[in-house]
């Protein structure tokens, strides 16, 4: 294990200096997380079938299909929410297939799921700090509510009102708040901007840009192909719970334009990638099938 992960697990909690300090290079080459010959399943229902690909260090893989196609069911696999049926799983030359979902936490993998995920009796400010104290403990708490109502000035505002009572679009926006509030080495992103506003869409991929920017590395499931292309170093499509293709946004558009017609991205979007890179990055749910 390397010596980030090893400090971060041995801890009460996550150690977010360790893990900011880790995302910036791995001296060996090694990719930040590894998926290899992956399969799944929902009792019956075989979800994954054999699916390999690699997250480098700093960068953001997109990760799109068609609905059913088994990219949340990727996502649930590498925070540990669902347990591989074979094939391994790895962080940073690592296995983690066998970790449990909090182990995985502490080793710096946030995940933030489909829905809305709030705790709706609870007020704005206490998901948050609830959610902080959980990895980093009652001292460095205000720090990451800082950090999380400075990435949504709206939460902000509502920090005293019951998540219940949000709208969809603020709850949605609560949920990624409350992973970015703690620096992550890796996050899994599960179709955050589903059913939302186009503005408020906006608000969420300006925050994934700047996750990505601070040095945390993205794996994201969503459904708006184009903009996250735009935003992608790199890019997997799933079809059928397989591997169709993996490599470059540039190297995978024309297998997503034959493959998701209804959803090609829009012209450009492999240039629109490069010009928001930092100058440091490289180049459903249980028991029934993904509803994705």
């Amino acid at each position: 294990m390397s010596a980030v992960v090893t400090g971060i697990d041995a801890g009460p909690g996550i150690d977010a200096t360790a893990v900011a300090q880790g995302a910036r290079s791995l001296a060996d080459g090694r990719p930040l997380l590894e998926l290899r010959r992956v399969e799944a399943s929902y009792g019956p229902y075989r979800a994954l079938f054999g699916v390999s690909f690699t997250v480098p260090e700093g960068s953001v893989v997109a990760l799109v299909g068609s609905n059913g196609a088994g990219k949340s069911t990727v996502a649930r696999v590498v925070s540990g929410l669902v347990r591989a049926k074979a094939g391994s799983v790895w962080l940073a030359g690592s296995e983690i297939t066998r970790w449990p979902a909090w182990r995985i936490a502490r080793a710096g993998i946030a995940h933030a799921p489909e829905g809305r995920s709030v705790l709706a009796s609870l007020t704005v400010e206490e998901n948050l700090e609830l959610a902080a104290r959980a990895l980093l403990g009652r001292r460095r708490s205000k720090g990451a509510l800082d950090r999380a109502f400075g990435a949504f000035g709206r939460l902000a505002e509502r920090r005293h009102q019951l998540a219940g009572t949000l709208s969809g679009g603020e709850q949605r926006m609560l949920s990624l708040a409350k992973v970015l509030a703690v620096p992550a080495r890796l996050l899994v992103v599960d179709e955050l901007s589903l059913g939302l506003a186009p503005a408020v869409v906006d608000e969420v991929f300006g925050a994934l840009r700047a996750v990505r920017d601070a040095g945390t590395s993205l794996l994201v499931v969503e459904q708006h192909v184009d903009r996250v292309l735009a935003m992608a170093d790199r890019a997997v499509v799933l079809v059928r719970g397989r591997v169709a293709a993996e490599g470059s946004v540039a190297e995978v558009l024309p297998v997503v334009a034959r493959l998701l017609p209804q959803r090609a991205p829009v012209a450009g979007a492999a240039s629109s990638s490069a010009q928001h890179r930092s100058p440091q990055q490289p180049g459903g749910r249980p028991g029934r099938p993904d509803a994705e």
